[in-house]
């Protein structure tokens, strides 16, 4: 059996919910896989300035900070607040590289390590685009620091982060962040669509094993 949570490096009620799925992965890591799907939820054909989505945070980071008990940190508004100033151009497509790496050493921890990757954005304010963003889980997450930049700029892994993308339209994913239970190779129960409380989850994942 296999919790699979589909979530996007971007996404801000992502953020808010890491704290609820870390807490799911703590109580449930002995009685199932846990599988963490990059979702792609932001691909543009051309590269598009931050300036193209900042109002529309602006108007939405206090509502995800008000349901999940998280604070965005000031570097990261900055660049929300001052767009004209900010040299950000969000693509999700390194994030999901980056957690496609780290997952080959650390299968167990996709869960925790999705988390730093959005606190490294929403909290500290780095550029996700950049090689240098990820430099210090590299340190939390012991990984040869050639080995991983080679592969970070490497179509081997954008393929592999690409195949994660796939995977998220495959399971008709709608929206961020969304929590399945695999209990067949067919058979999946969504058990978490959008910010889902601790409490709801944990009564959606316990409807799904006393079930099977």
């Amino acid at each position: 059996m296999k919790l699979i949570y589909c979530f996007d490096a971007y996404c801000g009620v992502c953020f808010g919910f890491s704290s609820v799925m870390q807490k799911v992965f703590i109580e449930y890591q002995r009685q199932m896989q846990f599988e963490v799907i990059s979702g792609g939820m932001i691909r543009p054909e051309k590269p598009r300035h931050i300036s193209a989505i900042a109002d529309y945070i602006k108007s939405t980071y206090k509502t995800v900070e008000t349901l999940s008990g998280v604070k965005f940190g000031e570097d990261y508004l900055w660049h929300i607040n001052h767009p004209e100033e900010s040299d950000w151009y969000p693509d999700s497509l390194l994030p999901a590289v980056a957690l496609c790496i780290f997952r080959e050493h650390y299968p167990n921890l996709e869960v925790m390590i999705a988390s730093d990757i959005q606190k490294a954005l929403f909290e500290e304010g780095r550029d996700l685009t950049d090689p240098e963003a990820y430099r210090h889980l590299i340190e939390k997450y012991p990984v040869e620091e050639k080995d991983f930049f080679s592969k970070l700029s490497s179509e081997v892994y954008k393929e592999k982060a690409q195949y994660d993308f796939a995977l998220t339209r495959q399971l008709r994913v709608e929206g961020f962040p969304t929590v399945f239970i695999q209990v067949s190779e067919l058979k999946f129960y969504m058990v978490g669509k959008g910010f889902t409380s601790y409490d709801d989850l944990k009564r959606n994942i316990e409807s799904v094993l006393g079930s099977e």
